[in-house]
């Protein structure tokens, strides 16, 4: 079962109206948008999601609180675009809740898992051509210890990498737990002590299959564009990278830019256009009802005027 993060700080700070129209960029099983659903009864509700298994689930979930919703199977880079074909110029609010959710992590044969044995997928999108197999068993050497160091901040990377080519040149490697074993022969016993050698590669092999951080930043930046003067936007992420693009992007469109910053006075139509309004940590009693809650964060912007 999926226990949604920061689901009652996430809906506050969404400031919901009855008649809000709203966009859930990343529906999964329907835990922020049910409740997000619940609170706008003369509202509309789009919620983007490219797994089926996921929106078959949340279909019948919304279904049972009310109609006022859309669900688009679409990645959420193409944001603006279907949001332009359903005539809609701007929303009251957008959420994003990153990362993968638990049915997908405990379905074993989606191979997202690193404590259960499946075939090497990955795919958030299940027609995706690029799967987790194809980037172990052909990715260049250099190539897989640029992603294990960029998207995993693996300090081994590159005794990892060379493991996987020796021993892939010799069968391929075809599941997740034969790709472990791979991981935890190449570090030293010590590191495997510390924490599950094989989380940061994984990561960062989810993150290259569905190019997870580029269409964040590129959707993060849509969603921007199309907030309402008073709309708020939400994002919950769970690893350093996205959090570093969100706090990133943020601050760009909060603050002054530099050549202004030493002006004694800044004309109003050059004041930043949104303000940044908290960031917001899980409370010790949601991380021991849901360890992954652990590493999450929640950061919030507000877009002020035009």
């Amino acid at each position: 079962m999926h226990i949604s993060v920061l689901l009652t700080e996430t809906i506050n700070y969404l400031n919901l109206k009855e008649n809000s129209i709203v966009i859930d960029c990343t529906l999964g099983y329907g835990g922020h948008s049910s409740e997000i659903l619940k609170r706008i009864p003369k509202g509309k509700l789009y919620a983007f999601d490219q797994d089926e298994d996921a929106i078959k689930s949340s279909n019948e979930r919304l279904g049972n609180i009310s109609s006022n919703y859309e669900i688009i199977k679409s990645n959420f880079k193409n944001l603006e675009l279907e949001m332009k074909k359903r005539n809609i110029e701007h929303a009251d609010a957008i959420m994003y809740d990153l990362g993968v959710s638990s049915p997908q992590l405990d379905e074993t044969e989606r191979g997202f898992s690193f404590h259960k044995d499946a075939t090497l997928d990955m795919r958030m999108d299940k027609s995706n051509s690029l799967s987790a197999y194809k980037v172990v068993n052909e990715y260049t050497f250099e190539q897989l210890v640029k992603i294990f160091r960029e998207y995993g901040e693996e300090k081994y990377a590159s005794s990892i990498a060379k493991k996987i080519i020796d021993t892939r040149n010799l069968k391929p490697i075809e599941t997740t737990l034969e790709l472990v074993d791979v991981i935890k022969s190449a570090v030293p016993y010590k590191y495997k002590q510390e924490k599950h050698p094989a989380r940061k590669i994984f990561q960062a092999i989810r993150i290259e299959v569905n190019n997870e951080l580029e269409v964040f930043e590129e959707s993060l930046k849509q969603a921007l564009n199309l907030i309402d003067v008073g709309g708020r936007i939400c994002v919950i992420t769970f690893h350093s990278l996205e959090d570093k693009i969100c706090k990133q992007i943020f601050k760009e469109y909060s603050s002054l830019p530099k050549e202004l910053e030493k002006l004694p006075m800044v004309p109003d139509n050059l004041q930043p256009k949104f303000k940044i309004i908290d960031c917001i940590y899980p409370t010790d009693d949601e991380i021991k009802r849901n360890s992954r809650s652990r590493s999450s964060k929640l950061r919030i912007i507000e877009r002020i005027k035009w």
